[in-house]
């Protein structure tokens, strides 16, 4: 039995989901628009089950259930939905199924992310400001090969609002022949880490790499954060590391090697993508657990262009809120994203007022860390969208924009 959290703010996404189980176009699209509040989706459900979901959730607590031979979408009020996924309060047939419901209904994400340098607050909008050291990445490859280089850009990322900075020695770009050195990724990363500590010594640094020793390497040299594209798939050594020096770490989810990860060649999802992404988060948050990685250190990311087709970025995206059944604090990295080229017609460049609207929508579904390469325009867009979504006192920022 499997349980996911189905965001129906948008028709679209309980219409698929019907049409998926064999419903005739038409009639999943009048039901679906007919459909509000939020709804869970069930699936690997018995007749016995499902029959006293009809009557307990349908019948006594007043929701929608829609069902077929072994699944069923309840939706509902969150009031009516919450008292429903209270497993020692309804019908003991339903007590699993509840309990599932509870758990991916969730929405009292952490508020602070522990890391090897301190906590950071997640109770506003945290940008990450992207740092690529390679002479090969697809926005902006070549650009901060140099250490006087890269510092004038983290300087830029700060100034433009950035609250971290994120350095990466290897482009996941498509079509790259072979993975970089370890020797080669740490002479990329150490300089520019070694001279930013120096310039910055309070700010949080991340590592973006897949290699224990690169990451080993940068902990002891003043980084706080391992952003892992992998989810600790590819290097053995990388959750014992992570639970040795207390990073925080950040489990991007993704699959094949480094330079397949960004390519088509993975990108089939039978039981479709949001359930999957949850699936294999979950497994990759219990690969970090199982070698001691403090639960409060991990962030999750759904890996936004990483063997993803441009409607599974979309779909993701939408159906964000899936993942606060995981329990950990959102990132997400749509910046620049081919996804935002194919919906708006822009090239790689030309993409931040895009980036900016992916991260604002992203926020308002649940995420609270925004990876950019350009963190002014989506500074912006997560001021106006946190001032709607936490109902702010914006006079502050009002009368500091004034003077």
């Amino acid at each position: 039995m499997k349980a996911a959290q189905l965001a129906v703010h948008n028709p679209r996404a309980l219409r698929d989901v019907l049409r998926s189980h064999g419903w005739e176009d038409g009639r999943a699209a009048v039901v679906a628009s007919s459909v509000t509040g939020t709804a869970v989706h069930m699936t690997g459900l018995d007749s016995r089950v499902l029959e006293r979901l009809v009557t307990h959730a349908g019948h006594a607590l007043g929701l929608d259930v829609l069902t077929g031979e072994d699944w069923a979408v309840v939706a509902g009020s969150r009031a009516r939905l919450s008292a429903f996924a209270r497993p020692w309060t309804g019908p003991p047939e339903l007590a699993e199924l509840a309990a599932a419901a509870g758990l991916v209904l969730a929405s009292d994400l952490p508020q602070r992310w522990q890391t090897a340098r301190g906590p950071i607050s997640l109770a506003t909008p945290t940008i990450m400001g992207i740092l690529n050291l390679t002479p090969d990445s697809f926005s902006d490859g070549g650009r901060y090969t140099t250490v006087d280089a890269a510092l004038r850009q983290a300087d830029h990322l700060l100034a433009a609002g950035a609250d971290l900075v994120d350095l990466g020695g290897e482009s996941t770009r498509p079509g790259r022949p072979e993975p970089v050195s370890e020797a080669e990724e740490l002479g990329r990363v150490l300089p520019v880490l070694e001279s930013l500590v120096a310039r910055h010594p309070a700010l949080m640094i991340s590592v973006d790499t897949v290699k224990g020793a690169v990451a080993s390497a940068a902990l002891d040299g003043g980084a706080a954060i391992i952003n892992d594209v992998s989810g600790l798939r590819l290097d053995p050594a990388m959750p014992d590391i992570a639970a040795r020096t207390g990073a925080g770490v950040v489990l991007m989810h993704s699959r094949g090697s480094v330079t397949t990860m960004a390519t088509y060649e993975r990108a089939t999802y039978a039981e479709g993508v949001v359930s999957t992404v949850v699936e294999e988060l979950q497994a990759a948050i219990d690969r970090g657990l199982r070698a001691g990685v403090p639960h409060d250190r991990i962030v999750v990311d759904p890996g936004f262009g990483f063997s993803k087709r441009i409607e599974h970025n979309v779909e993701l995206l939408d159906q964000l809120p899936a993942l606060t059944a995981l329990g950990r604090p959102i990132m997400v990295g749509p910046s620049r994203k081919r996804f935002l080229g194919a919906v708006t017609g822009r090239g790689v460049t030309d993409r931040d007022s895009a980036t900016a609207a992916a991260c604002a929508l992203a926020y308002e579904r649940g995420a609270r860390l925004f990876r950019v390469h350009e963190p002014g325009t989506t500074r912006d867009a997560l001021a106006v969208a946190h001032a709607l979504g936490a109902g702010q006192d914006v006079e502050t920022g009002v009368e500091a924009a004034q003077s």
